[in-house]
């Protein structure tokens, strides 16, 4: 049986409303304070609180302002250095141990050295954004440039195509959706990496908000906060699923 989209996302709004039910129910049942175990509706009325009153909106622009800037730093060095390594053996050879090392170091550990490099703020949250999230489109962009199909390549090479031809007019078109699928990796990890930078090196920001909300012992603004996290990062998810659609729609037509 194979369900129409709207009958998805209608199925996907039951399932919400049946867990929160389910949330709501343990919690009140279970005599927890709302300490350890806030209900959906206080978390709800926390929310609400923190939106209508506009005590919320000025964290949710640093972290959307943080997560823009990392994700953009962070995509254009991604495609750039994959690019320049699939095109380049020797430079793929040469840099991709710095880049893994990079990758497996823990980002809070460099978050005091972002700090004291670029002091307190914005900057060094932009900076740990991008770091995180330039690995997963460079890697992608890697592999899908290298992954086109050999007898095409020939096919360039004999009729004459230069290596700009080759790679503007055959690599990039094969390897738009391994290269988008990178860029969906990068959207989720780049709003994790702001959070996770605001958690040390900020003042304002959903990730300060939270390290805040721990300190005042108010666990309900703590999931409101997680909730608005949770749809920035739908939303940012699903615009990047537009643009997707949009990229891949010339290619969809022809095919």
């Amino acid at each position: 049986m194979k369900l129409s989209p709207a009958q998805t996302r209608l199925g996907s709004f039951a399932l919400l409303l049946v867990l929160l039910a389910a949330w709501e129910l343990a919690s009140r049942a279970s005599g927890l304070s709302a300490l350890v175990l806030p209900a959906p509706s206080a978390v709800g009325k926390s929310l609400w609180m923190g939106l209508s009153t506009g005590y919320l909106w000025p964290h949710v622009q640093a972290t959307a302002l943080e997560v823009l800037a990392g994700l953009l730093t962070g995509c254009v060095i991604g495609f750039a250095s994959g690019v320049a390594m699939a095109e380049s053996a020797l430079l793929q050879g040469l840099l991709k141990p710095y880049v893994v090392v990079s990758q497996v170091i823990p980002k809070l550990a460099l978050m005091p050295l972002f700090i004291v490099w670029f002091g307190f703020g914005m900057a060094p949250t932009v900076v740990i954004t991008a770091l995180i999230c330039f690995f997963p489109l460079m890697e992608n962009t890697v592999t899908s440039l290298q992954q086109v199909d050999a007898q095409r390549l020939e096919l360039f090479r004999m009729l004459g195509a230069t290596r700009t031809q080759t790679l503007l007019r055959l690599k990039l078109p094969a390897g738009l959706p391994g290269i988008l699928a990178g860029l969906r990796v990068a959207v989720v990890l780049a709003l994790v990496g702001a959070v996770v930078g605001e958690f040390i090196g900020a003042s304002k920001g959903l990730g300060a908000l939270i390290i805040a909300s721990q300190g005042m012992m108010d666990t309900p603004l703590m999931f409101a906060v997680l909730v608005v996290i949770s749809a920035l990062g739908l939303l940012l998810y699903q615009a990047t699923l537009s643009l997707e659609k949009w990229l891949l729609a010339p290619y969809t037509r022809t095919s």
